[in-house]
């Protein structure tokens, strides 16, 4: 990245993609290279190094740089899945290695965790997001090694403090990793606050119109550990495909635009219903009343994302009713689109979910603010 770039802000180095311009043509959207091999030379070199695309295809160069750039890391690789990411940081690890990690995360990864990371030989702690004395007492000198950090975390939106944590970590020798999805590089950088490793399902807003399916890893600096990661990326095979990495790049020149307009419409929204008599609590960083809110203000900046959570009165039965007569926000899973999506999230999770039956999930896109409250307080009225 060059001295110019590093002196742009986020919106413009996503809208730009650093200004990259194909030097064959002038072009000024990125080519995209389907090629699988790279021929050698004579003397039995390969040509900028490359010799295989699952490491080495250059339709990934820009993307990769684009989120360094975002994160301020020194090097960014793209996989298959944010879950075939997160997993190659736990594939990273040594049986009988401990990880702390939050009861409160994204539900696949935890279960994975506690599935093949136990058959693994990995040893796990869960722990409250929000309380620094709980991860204190979990992450234990010479025993821990990577601490997992998501934050705002699914679907509570629960706030951790990412600078407590971490030098709590570092101090006990473990390797910090977060999950950044929902708050993106715009609005929160973890590496600033010194985290080693940033995570993103890149499906979700980097992204950004739900035709995606990728993940990202980015380092603050070349380590042993990342070492392993790369390792993990290269042999491991959960690559992404050259077409949607350039998809993917598409999506992130318009990553400000969206982060704006969702975080201020969520936060309309979050408003709106926080005292609202069919809603016994709305869950959003944004808002006073949240437990997080100070450290979400302290390490968030330009907004609080675009997700938040509504606990309806009258239990589950009423919630899911609610839900089924929402017309705008689509009943279905994921987040970070251009369409506003409501989910029942216990029923998705199932019997051992922690996350209560009145909970509603909300995904807010960039539609009309207005035409979306219209839809939940219809919603609403038509569930009593």
């Amino acid at each position: 990245m060059s001295d110019h770039a590093k002196k742009q802000s986020p919106a413009t180095v996503a809208a730009q993609a650093l200004g990259w311009v194909d030097e064959t043509t002038k072009s000024v959207t990125p080519p995209l290279y389907p090629s699988t091999t790279f021929e050698r030379n004579t003397d039995l070199s390969y040509h900028d190094g490359r010799c295989y695309t699952r490491a080495d295809n250059p339709t990934y160069d820009q993307a990769c740089e684009v989120l360094n750039a975002l994160e301020g890391g020194a090097e960014t690789r793209l996989f298959a899945s944010g879950m075939a990411a997160a997993v190659a940081v736990l594939h990273a690890l040594n049986p009988g290695d401990h990880v702390v990690a939050p009861k409160v995360m994204y539900w696949a990864l935890r279960s994975f965790m506690l599935d093949s990371g136990v058959r693994a030989g990995l040893t796990f702690d869960f722990v409250d997001n929000a309380d620094i004395a709980d991860w204190d007492k979990h992450i234990i000198a010479g025993k821990t090694k990577l601490v997992w950090l998501e934050t705002p975390a699914n679907p509570d939106w629960q706030i951790t403090d990412i600078k407590a944590v971490v030098d709590l970590a570092h101090a006990a020798g473990a390797v910090v990793a977060v999950d950044n999805t929902v708050a993106t590089p715009l609005l929160t950088r973890p590496l600033e606050l010194g985290a080693d490793i940033v995570m993103h399902s890149a499906t979700k807003y980097l992204n950004g119109h739900s035709d995606v399916l990728a993940g990202s890893l980015t380092a603050a600096k070349d380590s042993e550990f990342w070492q392993r990661v790369c390792k993990q990326h290269a042999s491991g095979g959960a690559v992404l495909g050259v077409f949607e990495t350039w998809l993917l790049l598409r999506g992130m020149r318009t990553l400000s635009i969206r982060v704006e307009r969702a975080s201020a419409t969520a936060m309309a929204i979050a408003k709106h219903f926080e005292n609202h008599p069919e809603i016994e609590q709305v869950q959003y960083p944004g808002l006073e009343s949240h437990v997080g809110y100070e450290i979400a203000k302290k390490q968030m900046s330009g907004g609080f994302g675009g997700m938040l959570s509504l606990r309806v009165k009258g239990g589950e039965k009423r919630a899911v009713d609610f839900h089924n007569h929402c017309k705008l926000f689509k009943r279905a899973t994921s987040l970070g689109g251009v369409e506003s999506l409501i989910e029942h999230r216990s029923s998705v999770e199932g019997p051992t979910s922690p996350v209560p039956g009145d909970l509603l999930r909300l995904s807010v896109g960039i539609e009309d603010c207005g035409d979306l409250v219209n839809d939940l307080e219809t919603a609403l009225t038509l569930s009593k």
